[in-house]
């Protein structure tokens, strides 16, 4: 029997892993995917997300999950209407693979049980324990008296227990050999609707150049891709010698008011999980944050789950705010985003 299994080894899951193990809870921690698992993502560390891995792991983020070039100096927005908007800031460029092998490894290294290739089928809550029915090598059942579900936007526990059925957002994204006339150590975001049904990027990663697109329609990708490489051509004097690879990817689309489902019963959500995401899929600061609040509410109120879900919601309530804050700032760049600016909309 653990006090807690935490479902999903990202930044929300290792965090609340690492954060109860410390405090000296048993701690089962699932990943369904091997690690290093992979995730199509920026690997972008905005300051906010350097500052919570000092607080919560006690240390700098380590060169070796780092890529090239190390530091990112901000984000450089262009709004539908053209207009540039520079947001200048201290970053770290990092491979999401490394890093969040990383920061398991630390929820290992102070007592979390980690068990990747594990994949949580389903979650029944008994009246005091969780039983967890797992698929590894063969396909078994833990027990938990609290579980935390942090498996990110496509995780099965949630929607079994929720019926809930989410509106989507596709990513795609090119890893490209080549050469452009924009300065490597920024993240480009265009919001100009003709380029993407959601967002386009551009950054860059051990000198690979990523090209990104997204879209409500998972049709409609390749037509905003090839839109979108035309553009940097003409403006940024893209030139692709080889396409090393691609991938697709899904996130949740955020509706106005940033609403979040803190969890049912013994089975709280953190992370993507819960809803908690920024602008441009920035999900680890919001992952971290969200995964250490679920995590002290279990531990300080352990066997009164009213006053749990009291106290996540509490600690939780600044960081709704900012992603709501957030939103709206993306929603004066752009109309894509414009029901984000509407304060009514705001759920607390």
């Amino acid at each position: 029997m653990y006090d807690i299994a935490v479902i999903g080894a990202g930044p929300a899951g290792c965090t609340a892993a690492k954060r109860l193990s410390e405090r000296g809870a048993h701690v089962l921690l699932l990943e369904k995917m091997k690690i290093p698992r992979y995730k199509s993502c920026s690997g972008v560390l905005i300051k906010k997300s350097m500052n919570l891995v000092r607080e919560y792991f006690g240390k700098d983020v380590p060169e070796s999950v780092m890529c090239t070039p190390t530091d990112n100096r901000g984000m450089i927005f262009t709004t539908d209407k053209g207009e540039e908007y520079r947001f200048e800031q201290e970053g770290l460029n990092v491979w999401r693979s490394s890093f969040d092998a990383w920061l398991a490894e630390q929820a290992a290294e102070v007592g979390a049980k980690l068990r990747d290739e594990n994949a949580v089928l389903s979650c029944v809550e008994d009246e005091n324990c969780v039983r967890l029915t797992v698929h590894g090598k063969d396909t078994y059942t833990e027990e938990s008296r609290y579980v935390i579900d942090c498996e990110g936007v496509c995780g099965v526990v949630k929607r079994k227990l929720t019926g809930e059925i989410k509106n989507y957002i596709t990513t795609y994204q090119t890893f490209n050999l080549g050469n452009i006339e924009l300065d490597p150590h920024y993240f480009y975001a265009y919001l100009q609707p003709e380029l993407s049904g959601y967002d386009a990027w551009f950054n860059v990663k051990d000198d690979m150049l990523l090209l990104g697109v997204s879209a409500k329609k998972a049709d409609d990708i390749q037509g905003y891709y090839k839109k979108f490489t035309e553009f940097m051509k003409q403006n940024h004097g893209l030139r692709i010698t080889e396409e090393l690879k691609d991938d697709k990817w899904l996130m949740p689309q955020i509706v106005p008011g940033c609403p979040v489902n803190f969890g049912v019963g013994r089975i709280l959500f953190a992370g993507e999980c819960a809803g908690f995401l920024n602008p441009m899929g920035e999900g680890i600061s919001a992952g971290m944050e969200s995964g250490c609040a679920a995590a002290d509410a279990v531990f300080n109120n352990f066997g009164n789950t009213e006053k749990i879900y009291d106290e996540y919601k509490s600690q939780t309530k600044l960081l709704r705010e900012y992603m709501l804050r957030q939103w709206s700032f993306v929603g004066n760049l752009s109309g894509t985003f414009a029901e984000h600016t509407c304060r009514k909309n705001v759920q607390l």
